[in-house]
């Protein structure tokens, strides 16, 4: 299974941006994804998923995560970005396991950064 993301870039506080990762090599509706983020310093932390639909509390409400089943691909749309958002973004898929944890996540895209500044 591959995933490659893209859709990062550099924007000023309260703008927007829009990730995408496309997924391959297994049937897509067999796969739960989700979206993930590491800051300079800070481990990686879980920011979205699709099935469950779970999102981290520091983004409700701000970013929304969609699938398009017929693309293969995810998206996670990212409004009101705030500086603390800065981060390189993973998507990530999964078979079982817990979508909170690294450790059930199988397969990783090569992460996006995103930049956001005051």
């Amino acid at each position: 299974v591959q995933l490659q993301a893209s859709g990062g870039g550099m924007v000023q506080a309260g703008g927007s941006l829009r990730l995408s990762c496309t997924v391959s090599g297994r049937p897509f509706h067999t796969v739960a994804t989700a979206w993930f983020r590491q800051a300079p310093g800070k481990e990686r932390e879980f920011v979205a998923s699709y099935r469950p639909f779970k999102y981290a509390d520091s983004v409700q409400g701000r970013f929304t995560n969609s699938r398009d089943n017929a693309l293969n691909t995810v998206y996670l749309q990212m409004n009101n970005l705030k500086v603390e958002d800065t981060a390189v973004y993973y998507c990530a898929a999964r078979v079982g396991g817990s979508y909170l944890s690294l450790a059930s996540y199988e397969f990783w895209g090569q992460g996006t950064l995103v930049t956001v500044s005051s």
